[in-house]
């Protein structure tokens, strides 16, 4: 199998970024891993106490520990960007999806005469 490297533009909240490469193998708790032990200069700001709270967001969705880079089929050469930020919990996976789905038909809504 080729082996290619996987480039990833990490945006902070605040803006600010800094490019990385990966394994397609390193999954979302490797990646924060490796940041939290390779934090950026000018990046001091946004220091957190623990790669353990430090969360991916691709394509609006959160990337939960496990998913590793290759399972997501990115580009091979190309950069792909991804957002960082500190959270402590992630919602379920297709929680929003599963939300959609309870939703009835039924409406609450009244008519004032």
């Amino acid at each position: 199998m080729y082996l290619y490297y996987v480039h990833l533009r990490l945006i902070l909240v605040s803006g600010k970024t800094q490019d990385f490469t990966f394994s397609p193998n390193d999954s979302a708790t490797d990646i924060a891993k490796h940041v939290f032990d390779h934090w950026p200069a000018g990046w001091e700001e946004e220091q957190v106490s623990s790669p353990s709270i430090l969360r991916l967001i691709f394509q609006g969705r959160f990337l939960h520990g496990n998913v590793t880079l290759g399972a997501l089929k990115l580009p091979p050469g190309r950069t792909t960007v991804m957002h960082l930020v500190a959270r402590e919990t992630l919602p379920e996976p297709n929680s929003h999806g599963q939300r959609n789905r309870e939703k009835t038909t039924e409406s609450n809504c009244c008519l004032l005469l």
